[in-house]
């Protein structure tokens, strides 16, 4: 109470915060006119300008850091801790000085970075967006809405930072926001001079999934377009690196695994924003990062406990801990398996190599489901990231659970591993000197962030007044009911036209979903770790008119439907079937009759090529579907959220949430966020459902209105 009275009287924090960064906003502001006249040459002039004026400011501190390092280097192994002691005392100079110089570039450089992006992208960052990047600058985290532009946030402080010659990292929690982050924001640090790079899932292993902007490179694939594909090594040494958690982290222990200075990729690590950070800093905080190496062939244990476990009931024979993520087995339990193995006592010192088959063979068979944890493809198991949903290609689990799933599915069994390296996420992002975040939900975790991170949480407030109607949960007396409900909804908005998305959890309940708007004949896409290949094409078609596309999370959180489909996605793909050779276009022409286009001027001024007419058919066909995806309230939402589990046998508890939102069109919002559909944690439905939760079934409908400034 006393709290909100202080407040109410002096502005929260946040406030206060804001009012102080108001003024540098009005200094970037006083800039843009001057900035504006500048051509494209004197702008990445004053990028080179910048990167000697950091050099030189900091050069003082650098010659102290050096010598630090050279009388640490003198003074040997276990002789050094006064040495140590001065060595990082330096480090931090250097941190300062580098800070204090980019705060005085800061107006001047986001004026350029707001300057390059309406050049090359038609887009001006607002006021509230240049608060973010100031707020991320200053190494703390901008809670903006969903829809308020953190993609082109980011690319202000990423700039600034990357003129330190150190490297900027922006951290996501897939490879497609970090791939569609570069794609996005690549011609801005083109303009200006510096060089971005994207990491990727390596997946076939060598130098895979690595690739730096290059607007010049041309390529028939949609997912690559401007990417040039280049060394792990060239894609650190970018002024600016996109990538996920997963990958910044496996090729930190890989380099620390290095035999040779030769076999490392990664720069020291200096400034990183991380996306989604209450995702990857709180709830993946503890999740390690295992480096695994072949330890010896597998033993026959394993197919012969899975076969074991097959006859256990749950409750007679095993109690299950979900949130340890463990199985015990009872009395009844231990009678069964030492009569099935002919022996008097299992956890007899003789037998006690056997326990740990049982173990994972339990866990494999109670905890680890098909579809969910993992699939079968190929006849191999594929670990699907709880986060994310996609496939984790090359990756396995560890400690012979791997092995047990393998016997459990009944393919073939691969050899055994044995941990190499392995380090979590805390771990690894309390190692950058410099750390930011945005999300639109972390106030809830504030705490946590300032105690384990040192990092505040600033709310940065939205450009226009919140329109999404943000409907309340409605609870089901059984699932099949709840589905039938769902299903029903569904049609109903598809019927009058509004593009519908679905969010799941998991890719059996978006293929359980999808078979029953099959049967009720809706036409609809699935977007899951098993067709993850065509996302984009997905993603492109989910805002048109009557649309309806399930996704598992793997295509939530960042990633954008646009009201009425993506235009120029759409025009590719017509182009395609007319047997159009996209590589035969020059990109300057194509990306001029885009602009012409927006700007609602006549393409034939670009460009006099057959394929124009039809790009500009669909232009107009997706206007046409943007009118009216307005007219009918926007984005219409319906998230069969995730389920209690409970073991198998028990009586039905509750198992599903799903969220919803309406909104009244906005007339500048043509794009629809997708990710955060709710500003809430996720939680259990138990919680949710409230008094008499067992046999309750949430559902949760939401409709979201248009609106994404910048």
């Amino acid at each position: 109470m006393l709290r909100r009275l202080y407040n109410k009287v002096f502005g929260s924090p946040d406030d206060r915060v804001i009012q102080k960064h108001g003024r540098l906003v009005e200094e970037i502001n006083g800039l843009e006119p001057e900035v504006a006249r500048r051509p494209d040459a004197d702008l990445r002039g004053r990028t080179d300008a910048f990167r000697v004026l950091v050099r030189e400011r900091t050069e003082a501190a650098r010659e102290g850091l050096a010598e630090a390092d050279r009388h640490l280097a003198d003074a040997g192994l276990g002789r050094g801790g006064a040495v140590q002691q001065r060595q990082r005392q330096a480090r931090q100079q250097l941190y300062d000085a580098e800070h204090a110089v980019l705060d005085d570039l800061l107006p001047e450089a986001f004026a350029m970075v707001r300057e390059a992006c309406r050049r090359t992208l038609g887009k001006r960052h607002y006021d509230v967006q240049l608060l973010g990047g100031i707020v991320l600058h200053q190494g703390a985290i901008a809670e903006m809405k969903t829809g308020e532009g953190k993609t082109f946030v980011a690319a202000l402080p990423l700039y600034l930072h990357a003129l330190t010659g150190r490297g900027a990292h922006l951290v996501t929690p897939n490879d497609y926001l970090s791939k569609v982050g570069l794609q996005l924001m690549g011609p801005i640090y083109h303009l200006l001079g510096a060089s971005a790079a994207v990491i990727q899932n390596q997946g076939g292993g060598g130098e895979a999934g690595s690739f730096i902007f290059d607007p010049d490179f041309r390529t028939s694939d949609d997912r690559y377009l401007s990417l040039r594909p280049c060394s792990r090594l060239e894609a650190y040494a970018a002024d600016i690196t996109y990538g996920t958690n997963n990958e910044f982290g496996f090729d930190y222990l890989r380099d620390n695994m290095a035999r040779s200075l030769d076999g490392k990729v990664q720069r020291e690590l200096h400034y990183a924003i991380v996306d989604e950070v209450d995702n990857i800093l709180i709830d993946e905080a503890r999740t390690p990062l295992i480096i695994s190496g072949v330890a010896r062939d597998s033993s026959s244990h394993y197919q012969r406990f899975a076969s074991l476990v097959r006859q256990l009931q749950a409750e007679r024979d095993y109690t299950v801990a979900e949130k340890e993520r463990t199985v015990t087995l009872t009395e009844a339990g231990i009678e069964l398996m030492e009569t099935a193995l002919g022996i008097d006592n299992l956890y007899g010192s003789e037998h006690a190599e056997m326990l740990p088959y049982l173990d994972n063979a339990l866990r494999a068979s109670v905890l680890y489901r098909k579809d969910v944890e993992y699939l079968v493809r190929d006849r191999e198991v594929v670990i699907v990231d709880e986060f994310t949903g996609r496939m984790m290609e090359g990756r396995r689990f560890s400690e012979g659970l791997h092995q047990a799933i393998e016997a459990k599915e009944g393919v073939t069994v691969q050899r055994e591993s044995m941990t190499l390296a392995s380090i979590t996420f805390q771990n690894l992002f309390r190692m950058y000197p410099r750390l930011a975040g945005m999300t639109g939900t972390a106030k809830t975790e504030e705490e946590e962030l300032r105690g384990i991170y040192d990092l505040d949480v600033v709310a940065i407030p939205t450009h226009k007044p919140v329109i999404r109607d943000d409907r309340p949960d409605v609870v089901y007396k059984t699932k099949d009911l709840k589905f039938r409900q769902v299903v029903a909804e569904i049609k109903a908005e598809h019927e009058a036209g509004r593009p519908v998305l679905v969010g799941t959890v998991a890719v059996e309940t978006s293929e359980q979903l999808s078979r029953q708007l099959r049967r009720a004949r809706v036409p609809h896409e699935v977007l899951n770790a098993k067709n993850h290949e065509r996302e984009a094409t997905i993603i492109a078609q989910a805002g048109r008119r009557g649309a309806v596309t399930i996704a598992t999370n793997m295509a939530g959180r960042g990633v954008d439907i646009l009201l009425g489909g993506n235009s120029e996605g759409l025009a590719r793909d017509q182009l395609r079937k007319q047997k159009v050779d996209l590589l035969s276009i020059p990109q300057g022409e194509w990306t001029r009759v885009l602009d012409l286009l927006d700007r609602g001027e006549d393409p034939r001024a670009a460009s006099d090529g057959e394929w124009v007419d039809t790009v500009a058919d669909v232009h107009r066909q997706v206007e046409q579907e943007q009118r009216e995806g307005l007219s009918v309230g926007g984005l219409h939402g319906v998230g069969p959220g995730a389920a209690c589990r409970w073991p198998p046998g028990a009586p039905p508890r509750p198992a599903a949430s799903t969220t919803s939102c309406a909104a009244a069109p906005a007339a500048s919002a043509i794009p629809a966020a997708v990710g955060s559909t709710s500003a809430s944690r996720t939680t259990c439905c138990c919680a949710l459902a409230g008094n008499g939760c067992p046999g309750s079934w949430i559902a949760s409908r939401w409709r979201t209105p248009p609106s994404k400034p910048g």
